[in-house]
């Protein structure tokens, strides 16, 4: 991604009018592992695939508490992420200490663009590589925002940032219109269904995801890995049965062939139409191996 000599600082804009620098800190996010946010009127759920850098290793932390009703979930460099989510831990306890109550989360959101923008306008620093989804719960109900390091600042009812984290929008595109009436329990089992989706094969446990929930009477905390193991065991039972009483339907037509022959001759564009469906959900997982981030 070299430019030339329009990516030498921050403040340098190319004859297309473009910032590379600001590209290069959105790209870092891209490539970082996969974080998610879901929010009904009363929870929000975030969760994070855990990365290792080798086998060696452990994971680095994705999931920060800020507050008791907020927390933030990273893609991009962990460095940075824990420079903003200090930074946002003293906005909250000066907040608090000043007018007695907590900070909303939206005014934290609006402190944390600006804190952004600046390094897009310093030709002396350089902009925050991280992509932060901030969910809190304050008096106007559950938020889930996301921070990109341009500086904007986006609110959402589910979002998905990160390496291949265009399948976990997908899934997440099919069922935000049910997470505003959605339980706790239902949250973070769609939010696991969405990390599985970015996994593209590989197994979902506890070992790689980090889930952490705030709402209402709830301070946000993280899940531990014995409580996440005995949600996904639950949901993955519950998913390999349900595929099972599908074919039953198939079967049943057969029954009715001789009555209604018509149908056999209309399964074929159907099953064309699922392998074209399969044909195009396979782009979309394959995505740039991640960075470890």
């Amino acid at each position: 991604m070299f430019r030339n000599q329009y990516d030498t600082d921050v403040t340098t804009w190319s004859p297309a009018g473009r910032l590379f620098q600001v590209e290069y800190a959105m790209e870092a996010v891209k490539q970082g592992s996969a974080a998610i946010g879901l929010r009904s009127k009363s929870h929000v759920v975030l969760a994070c695939v855990n990365k290792t850098s080798s086998e060696l290793s452990s994971h680095q932390k994705k999931i920060f508490k800020v507050d008791d009703h907020i927390g933030v979930a990273i893609a991009g460099l962990t460095a940075d992420g824990r420079v903003l989510s200090r930074y946002m831990r003293n906005e909250c306890i000066n907040y608090f200490y000043t007018y007695e109550s907590q900070l909303p989360v939206g005014r934290l959101v609006v402190q944390l663009a600006d804190k952004a923008q600046v390094c897009t306008q310093r030709s002396w620093k350089r902009p925050y590589g991280v992509g932060l989804l901030v969910g809190g719960l304050d008096e106007s109900g559950a938020h889930l925002y996301y921070n990109c390091p341009s500086g904007n600042y986006f609110e959402y009812q589910a979002f998905a940032i990160g390496s291949r984290s265009q399948a976990a929008k997908t899934y997440l595109e099919r069922k935000f219109e049910s997470f505003m009436d959605s339980s706790r329990e239902n949250l973070i089992k769609d939010a696991l269904f969405a990390l599985r989706e970015t996994l593209q094969g590989e197994k979902l446990t506890s070992s790689v995801c980090t889930i952490a929930v705030v709402g209402i009477g709830e301070a946000f905390h993280i899940l531990d890995q014995e409580t996440v193991q005995e949600l996904i065991n639950e949901f993955e039972i519950a998913g390999e049965e349900a595929p099972v009483a599908e074919p039953a339907a198939p079967d049943q037509a057969g029954v009715a062939e001789p009555a209604a022959p018509d149908q056999a001759g209309g399964a074929e564009p159907a099953a064309a139409a699922d392998a074209d469906d399969d044909n195009q959900a396979a782009p979309g997982d394959q995505g740039a191996a991640p960075m470890d981030m």
